[in-house]
């Protein structure tokens, strides 16, 4: 296989067939005549080896090995979109891109603000966030996708360093016409087991803190529905198809005309700490400083706590 045959525009050229499963699509597309795009398909193919497309005559099917190469293809000429904005970025005063990685309760209670004062403190840093549930997160940093890491504790943390970020608390979610909306003491997880539930995907903290807590008490949790938002769960619960547990600084922000409502948790899973974490022995000065900042209030009330 003679992988320095391969060029951008082919690479581009195979990617958009895939997407658009048309070989003339593609070729308008990528800014070739047709015939230069078959021909180009043909030697990607002779290079690899294997046939990258089925023709039928509704157009192109990628084959297995198709989907390979599409896979890989996208994802490089993702690398170079990077590269080529950060050497631009590089010519416009900022020297550094720091990858950091989120869960999606420290993006929605903490981070929007404290992305803000750090990029006024640090204009020459920029910070490309991406979201995940918490398991999802430590996994990218560990696979070298990130350079920080921000999630609820709860995954494995060996060979990372780990500092406190935040406390949270979890609360029950309800439409308010709902049988247990009216009261306001603190109700027990394994009270809510006849309910249907609505989660976040799997990986996500909170479900696995339910999923651990309905096994512990011996009864199935009625996982109704899984979506990727807070909000997109709290649109499910005015809806009426289930209730849901979820931190209680995420907001109950929902288009629907039903009001929610929440109640404390009894149980003591609900009170969470968030981390920040780095591969261990990191010693960048740019991310140690981020670190620095992302903990600095946590510090500041260990230490107050200690002076009481």
């Amino acid at each position: 296989m003679n992988l320095a045959r391969f060029d951008l525009v082919s690479i581009r050229l195979a990617v958009a067939c895939a997407q658009t499963g048309s070989l003339t699509a593609a070729a308008r597309n990528s800014h070739l005549a047709l015939a230069a795009a078959s021909r180009r398909i043909r030697e990607l193919e002779n290079a690899l080896g294997d046939t990258l497309f089925e023709r039928h005559t509704r157009g192109l099917l990628p084959t297995p090995a198709g989907r390979v190469f599409v896979k890989h293809g996208l994802a490089l000429l993702q690398t170079m979109e990077q590269l080529g904005g950060e050497l631009s970025d590089l010519r416009q005063g900022i020297a550094r891109h720091i990858r950091l990685c989120a869960s999606s309760a420290a993006i929605s209670q903490f981070l929007p603000p404290l992305l803000v004062r750090y990029g006024d403190m640090h204009p020459q840093i920029r910070l490309d966030l991406e979201e995940q549930v918490s398991h999802a997160v430590v996994s990218t940093l560990r696979e070298g996708r990130a350079d920080v890491a921000v999630f609820v504790e709860g995954p494995d943390t060996a060979g990372l360093d780990t500092h406190v970020f935040r406390r949270d608390e979890l609360v029950v979610v309800l439409p308010a016409s709902h049988r247990f909306a009216k009261g306001k003491k603190p109700i027990a997880f394994a009270d809510l087991l006849d309910e249907e539930w609505i989660s976040l995907t799997s990986g996500a903290a909170v479900l696995q803190k339910q999923q651990e807590a309905a096994l512990a008490a011996g009864r199935p949790l009625k996982l109704r529905m899984q979506v990727r938002s807070f909000d997109a769960v709290c649109n499910l619960v005015a809806s009426g198809l289930g209730i849901a547990i979820l931190p209680i600084g995420a907001g109950l922000s929902t288009s629907s005309p039903i009001k929610l409502c929440r109640r404390p948790l009894a149980d003591a899973w609900a009170k969470r700490r968030l981390l920040v974490a780095t591969p261990e022995g990191q010693r960048d000065t740019a991310i140690a400083s981020l670190v620095d900042f992302l903990v600095q209030p946590s510090q500041i009330a260990k230490a107050k706590q200690r002076k009481q």
